[in-house]
């Protein structure tokens, strides 16, 4: 399952969306840092079927975690050479 929220600013609206066991962790490597806070990725929890919905519906997304990358590279969302890892964790953003 997949944990998340969509913020809204004026006209533009933004996914965060995380593989739901990551939420509330926090990956360092390097200079590298990520935090899966509640506040920012956890609204709701949902398929993929509705993951995919909300991923045609917005203009931004930051999008944590093996299976929440995968599912954005599998629709055309994201390149495999835009993803970086940290402390073994995917993270991608796209911004169309």
């Amino acid at each position: 399952m997949f944990a998340i929220r969509i913020h809204s600013n004026h006209d533009t609206r933004l996914l965060a969306a995380c593989d739901e066991e990551l939420l509330g962790q926090t990956y360092r490597e390097n200079s590298m840092r990520i935090t899966v806070s509640d506040a920012f990725y956890n609204a709701e929890v949902v398929s993929e079927e509705v993951l995919i919905e909300r991923m045609r519906s917005v203009a931004i997304m930051n999008l944590v975690g093996e299976k929440t990358v995968s599912v954005a590279i599998k629709e055309g969302y994201v390149s495999k050479d835009c993803v970086i890892v940290i402390d073994g964790v995917k993270h991608a953003q796209v911004v169309r």
